[in-house]
C-alpha cells in the first residue's frame, strides 16, 4: 500500500529542478547578450584623442584604409589567413609620440629627396645622425629606398620609403605575433 507521503518524497526534487531551470535562460532572441553586466577582464577599446599640432579635420588611418577589407566576409579566407601580416595600430600617448618621430623623419630625409640621392647607406647616415641606429635601409626599386627603424626603448616601430615624389614615414606597433618590427614570414 502506498502513502500520498511517498509521493511527496520524488515531487520536491522535480519541484526544485523545475524551479531552478526557470531562472535559467532568461535571455531572449533580440536581448543583447551580458547586458547589464560587464565582464571582468574585457580590454577596453583603445582611446585617440587629438595629439598636438594635429589637424582636427578627419583623416583617413591604417585602420580606416583596411577597415572595408576587415568588415567583409572574406570568401577565400586569405585576409583571415594573412591578418597575422598587419601591423598594430599605435593609440593615444603612444600615437603622438609615433607622429612626431615619422615627422622628424621625414623632415631629416627631404633633402636626400629633393637631391635625388636613393642610396639606402645614405638614408642610413641620416637615421643615423637622428640617433636611430637600430634598423634597415633597403634599394626599394629603381629611384627609392625603404627603412625600418626599431625603437629600443618604446613599443613600436617606424617605416617607410623615400623616393622621387616623397618621403613616407609610419609608426606602428609590432605585428600581432610578436616578431617585432619584422614583418612576420608564414603562418599557418
Amino acid at each position: 500500500m502506498t502513502t500520498s507521503r511517498g509521493h511527496g518524497y520524488w515531487a520536491l526534487p522535480l519541484v526544485a529542478t523545475v524551479v531552478l531551470a526557470t531562472g535559467c535562460g532568461t535571455e531572449r532572441a533580440g536581448d543583447e547578450a551580458g547586458a547589464g553586466r560587464s565582464a571582468p577582464g574585457t580590454p577596453s577599446a583603445p582611446t585617440d584623442f587629438l595629439c598636438p599640432g594635429e589637424d582636427p579635420a578627419p583623416t583617413a588611418s591604417a585602420d580606416s584604409a583596411a577597415s572595408p577589407a576587415a568588415t567583409a566576409a572574406p570568401t577565400d579566407h586569405y585576409a583571415e589567413n594573412h591578418g597575422f601580416r598587419v601591423p598594430l595600430t599605435l593609440h593615444g600617448q603612444n600615437r603622438c609620440d609615433g607622429l612626431v618621430v615619422t615627422g622628424r623623419v621625414e623632415r631629416a630625409l627631404e633633402p636626400l629627396r629633393k637631391r635625388g640621392d636613393f642610396a639606402p647607406q645614405h638614408v642610413r647616415e641620416v637615421l643615423d645622425g637622428l640617433g636611430y641606429r637600430s634598423g634597415t635601409t633597403y634599394q626599394n626599386g629603381p629611384t627609392g629606398v625603404g627603412f625600418l627603424i626599431v625603437l629600443d626603448d618604446s613599443p613600436w616601430c617606424v617605416e617607410g620609403v623615400v623616393n622621387r615624389d616623397s618621403v613616407t614615414a609610419d609608426a606602428f606597433g609590432g605585428y600581432p605575433d610578436g616578431t617585432d618590427c619584422e614583418p612576420p614570414a608564414g603562418g599557418h
